[in-house]
């Protein structure tokens, strides 16, 4: 039985969706920091928006791998 091929024709699309929705997660975080009084909460949030911030310079460098490799065409 033969593998798939790897179709990577929309990997940039998928990271940009991964991206956006990070972005999406930070701003929700920081409305409901805005809006807590739970200090424990807003902790545990704040922790999380740091992680999201770091793996989001993380997705960034491979969305440009990614972009670079679909102008190159894959080779």
């Amino acid at each position: 039985m033969k593998s798939k091929p790897d179709d990577r024709s929309d990997n940039v699309e998928k990271i940009q969706k991964n991206i956006d929705h990070t972005i999406q997660n930070i701003e929700a975080a920081k409305e409901m920091i805005a809006k807590t009084d739970n200090e424990k909460m807003k902790k545990e949030l704040i922790e999380k928006n740091e992680k999201r911030r770091e793996a989001l310079h993380g997705i960034k460098e491979e969305i440009k791998d990614e972009a670079m490799d679909k102008r190159n065409g894959y080779h």
